[in-house]
């Protein structure tokens, strides 16, 4: 890819911001002592390039616009230069200081859970506002008077427009993270409508692992002067990613896929694919051939999608199958391996996707089941990653002996599936809670072990 084709160079008067050596510490970006010991409490030793280069420019009141691969600190990046800000003012009511808006209601989650972990020792309070949950709550959580409001856009709005005395009209900071997400057209009247209600007169932050470059999408979030940062090209894996791919034949990827699970039988797995449905019928039938796999999509009520993303995280199963709603900014320690059963229509969602691996310094792995009609779409993905990615062989016998098996398992899943529509009373199948349980201490078959292990 041509030096990388910066994303922002688009943005009007923004600056391009020449590089210099890059701090070594927290301390030497201008972070106060107060939050350097939050961050060394967390585990975060030394800046990460991308927090070493935005911090300075945050310090120094300036609008941001930052490109950073996935994993790359950028929640980090944004949240300590306005908490700094909200200490020097400590004197003063803070409450309602920044909004941070996210496109998914599981990084807006995520985004919280690090304020409040950053800001724990200042007695912090951080409200989120997403759908799913509870609005009694949410409206119980806005009368503490929060310092950090997060919030995907429709709940955020919802709650500015019925919520009585919530207003976000003095707010000092508006974060868009995953910024390229929020400026496409699906969440455009929403932005607008609470663009209209904050005051013009703040700091904006954009921070995304990819970004547009319609200036008149970037214009939107009424940028002023703004300083570019970026700590990747504008469509960049990280170099600790191992990316691979598979060429099958449609009818027979699932065949493949349980052959990729084989071989990595102990790894911490997602896995990818395009529908809410496929999720459901996916985690079923891996269940039925022995795996510990759970599902989560948009379909699933919150607490049920939480619910799963927590049991992922503390492994009690290894193999989570989602959407793209899992694919942007999701942190989850330890994620081994990404596999595209689906190959996304839109390549900027591939960079999100095998970003869930390799983060932070961390190795990855991440493999593709292409197939005849995805290749074009595949083709796509090399381009704007600007390299080829390399094409697994397998013997196709030692492949097609699992298709058995497979199908019966998959017979079983749909007809599971096919009962489930019938009875709405009955327990949803994308309620993976108990259905885990079931499975997650069965023998899988021996026909299904191999014991070559990559």
């Amino acid at each position: 890819m041509a030096n990388g084709d910066a994303a922002v160079e688009a943005v009007g008067n923004g600056k391009e911001e020449p590089a210099a050596r890059q701090a070594s510490t927290f301390a030497e970006l201008g972070i106060c002592a107060e939050l350097v010991e939050a961050c060394d409490a967390m585990g975060w030793k030394e800046p990460t390039r991308i927090q070493a280069e935005a911090i300075p420019h945050a310090l120094q009141g300036k609008d941001l616009i930052a490109l950073a691969q996935t994993g790359s600190g950028k929640t980090g990046a944004f949240a300590l230069p306005i908490l700094q800000e909200l200490l020097s003012n400590r004197q003063a009511e803070q409450s309602f200081f920044a909004c941070v808006l996210s496109p998914t209601r599981e990084l807006a989650i995520q985004i919280a859970e690090q304020f409040e972990a950053l800001g724990s020792a200042i007695g912090l309070r951080c409200s989120v506002l997403v759908g799913g949950v509870d609005r009694v709550q949410q409206v119980l959580s806005i009368g503490k008077r929060p310092h950090i409001v997060v919030g995907t856009p429709g709940r955020l709005l919802d709650h500015l427009t019925e919520t009585k005395g919530f207003s976000l009209k003095k707010i000092k900071y508006l974060v868009l993270d995953e910024a390229d997400k929020l400026l496409n057209v699906e969440f455009e009247k929403s932005l607008d409508d609470i663009l209209r209600e904050i005051p013009k007169d703040r700091r904006t932050f954009l921070f995304s692992a990819t970004m547009t470059k319609k200036v008149n999408k970037l214009q939107r979030a009424c940028l002023r002067n703004p300083a570019k940062v970026e700590a990747a090209s504008k469509y960049s894996t990280v170099d600790s990613l191992k990316q691979e791919f598979y060429f099958v034949p449609a009818d027979d990827k699932d065949c493949y896929l349980l052959h990729v699970l084989n071989e990595r039988q102990d790894s911490m797995i997602m896995i990818f694919v395009r529908t809410c449905e496929s999720t459901s019928l996916l985690a079923l039938m891996l269940r039925n051939l022995g795996l510990k796999a759970m599902s989560i999509s948009g379909q699933m009520s919150q607490d049920k999608r939480l619910g799963a993303l927590n049991r992922f995280k503390a492994k009690d199963c290894n193999i989570l199958i989602c959407t793209d709603v899992a694919s942007r900014g999701l942190d989850i320690q330890g994620v081994d391996m990404v596999i595209n059963y689906d190959i996304p229509m839109n390549s900027k969602d591939y960079v999100h996707r095998v970003g869930r691996t390799a983060r932070a310094g961390r190795s990855g792995y991440a493999v593709s089941l292409v197939n005849q009609y995805e290749a074009q779409w595949f083709v796509l993905i090399e381009k704007l990653l600007g390299k080829q990615i390399d094409q697994l062989k397998v013997d196709r016998d030692e492949v097609m002996i699992l298709k058995g098996p497979i199908s019966d398992a998959k017979r079983i899943a749909l007809t599971k599936l096919k009962d489930s529509d019938g009875h709405k009373k009955r327990r949803k199948v994308g309620d993976d809670y108990e259905e885990v349980e079931d499975h997650s201490h069965s023998k899988r078959p021996k026909s299904f072990k191999k014991s070559n292990r990559r």
